[in-house]
């Protein structure tokens, strides 16, 4: 059995998948970008020794801050972890819905044009197009390389829609103005664990990859760090764009993927557990 818990940041994943795992002795693997990264732990709101509560997690901290990993390296690394635990109860959780969507449905990359290298193009113009094929995307506009190599590996159109494995697939949802109230108090919370001391950590090393460059959370402080913005900018930005996220989620997974959804009773929690469970056991 494979389970597939989606939704948007701070609406409680992490907390199901714990529970579900307990009843039905399964594995979690990671669906969120992020939280593949190494020593990126508060700003991703990744699982806790203690609240992993023994469970095995797959899929989390398998790479360096500094190294480049794509969408198309997470399809072979799921797939393989599927495979390898072919005999278990499987749960993936996580917020990116293109990587857990190119992993479990029919996506295939392939090589095209590997010498074009679209010097009349501006990065601008590069970054548009990149957005147009990968919405979900999180290249950064400057790094003409990694823009480059992504309009050189295409994803073959004409597949994608179909799943190759049986799953279940969970979504957990709440109203707009209970999430973005949960959004700002968690990032509230991140500070408060340590998030601006996690990111200076990275910022005193020269670490400039793309996880820092990008990801909601260590770019807003990097530019705090670099004296571009203010320390209260940083935080309100990193609010507001962790809102925008969760909004651009639901659009992606609604658009996506035949989600079952949840509406979380965040009063008492486990009512939504035993909902999911009631539902998965028929």
């Amino acid at each position: 059995m494979i389970i597939v818990i989606v939704g948007p940041t701070g609406v409680g994943k992490t907390a199901l998948s714990i529970e579900l795992a307990k009843k039905y002795n399964a594995i979690i693997i990671n669906g969120d970008s992020m939280q593949v990264y190494k020593n990126l732990d508060i700003g991703t709101a990744k699982v806790t020794e203690e609240e992993k509560e023994g469970i095995p997690h797959l899929l989390f901290d398998i790479v360096d801050v500094k190294d480049m990993y794509t969408v198309y390296d997470y399809q072979k690394d799921l797939r393989k972890v599927l495979a390898d635990n072919k005999d278990k109860n499987i749960i993936i959780v996580g917020g990116t819905g293109l990587y857990i969507k190119a992993g479990l449905y029919d996506y295939e990359f392939i090589e095209e044009d590997t010498n074009n290298t679209y010097d009349e193009l501006t990065n601008e113009e590069l970054y548009d197009m990149v957005k147009e094929k990968y919405p979900n995307s999180d290249v950064h506009p400057n790094n003409r390389k990694r823009l480059i190599r992504l309009l050189n590996r295409e994803c073959d159109s004409n597949k994608g829609n179909n799943l190759l494995y049986n799953c279940t697939f969970i979504g957990l949802t709440t109203d707009r103005e209970t999430l973005y109230d949960r959004i700002n108090k968690r990032v509230d919370k991140m500070f408060e664990d340590g998030l601006l001391e996690e990111v200076k950590s990275l910022y005193d090393r020269g670490i400039k990859s793309k996880a820092l460059t990008t990801g909601i959370g260590y770019k807003e402080l990097y530019d705090y760090f670099d004296g571009k913005i203010s320390l209260t900018e940083a935080k309100d930005l990193i609010k507001q764009r962790s809102r925008h996220y969760a909004k651009r989620q639901y659009t992606w997974f609604n658009n996506q993927m035949n989600i079952n959804w949840f509406n979380v009773n965040f009063e008492n929690f486990k009512e939504t557990i035993l909902e999911v469970e009631n539902f998965i056991d028929k």
